[in-house]
């Protein structure tokens, strides 16, 4: 049984000080349930976040890693770092991350081999095609590349611990949304190549989010759809009101 599982994604947002004011409120809003909750924030939040969350149930992730222990990387941060500060998750692939920082499906691959190797840090692993690759009508192709190279040389057992975000490139942060109907079926497409990788055991055990424009107002028909098991929620996770409602869908 999948337990459902709503992500935020704060991408550049927030000082330590919003952080902290966000967790306070949003403590107040969150009862415990069955569904599980997660802030993914910029680093300089993360250990304030932990803190403040500890002992609730909402999970704390970073937005990136690096796939080496340490070096000349200037700006990176590695497995080590967020292992310390005691983070729940990491957001990998992002279509931010592969747009403007030239990340690509070998690197992926290598941070996700790192988190699962040596930490029980969750990787959010995202995918999703560009409006010319959907218009094209190659976005399934686009999708099962993408999950072949970021999964090469990952045992099943590994494979079960990430959490799949399809995310269409076209839908983020642009108000647009993937139909429940389009969110729906490249789910179960990614689900059919995880079993062809695996089996079927495995892709019945793998988590996978839609993210894209997701709000309250079409929470509750996208999480209905039956290969959806959360959402990679974007502009509504920064309020606390809102992605609360999303949680409750």
């Amino acid at each position: 049984m999948r337990i459902p599982f709503i992500a935020g994604n704060w991408k550049m947002y927030k000082t330590k000080k919003e952080a902290m004011e966000f967790a306070e409120s949003f403590k107040q809003l969150y009862k415990d349930t069955d569904i599980r909750a997660a802030i993914c924030a910029p680093f300089t939040q993360l250990d304030t976040l932990v803190e403040a969350f500890r002992g609730t149930g909402i999970g704390v992730g970073a937005q990136n890693v690096h796939f080496e222990d340490e070096g000349a990387f200037t700006g990176e941060i590695s497995v080590a770092m967020l292992k310390e500060i005691g983070v729940d998750y990491c957001i990998v692939g992002h279509s931010e991350r592969r747009q403007y920082f030239a990340e690509t499906d070998e690197t992926v691959n290598l941070k996700l081999k790192k988190l699962l190797t040596e930490s029980a840090i969750r990787p959010i692993l995202c995918v999703g095609e560009n409006l010319s690759q959907r218009e094209a009508g190659k976005e399934k192709e686009v999708v099962s590349q993408q999950i072949e190279k970021d999964f090469a040389g990952l045992t099943s057992e590994q494979a079960e611990q990430i959490v799949i975000a399809y995310e269409p490139i076209w839908a983020i942060g642009t108000g647009k949304t993937a139909s429940a109907e389009q969110a729906e079926e490249m789910c179960a497409f990614i689900r059919t190549i995880v079993e062809e990788l695996y089996d079927e055991d495995t892709c019945d055990k793998v988590i996978i989010q839609y993210g894209g424009s997701v709000k309250p107002e079409n929470a509750t028909e996208i999480m209905n759809m039956d290969e959806i098991d959360g959402a990679l929620v974007g502009g509504a996770s920064l309020i606390p009101s809102k992605f609360m409602d999303i949680i409750n869908f």
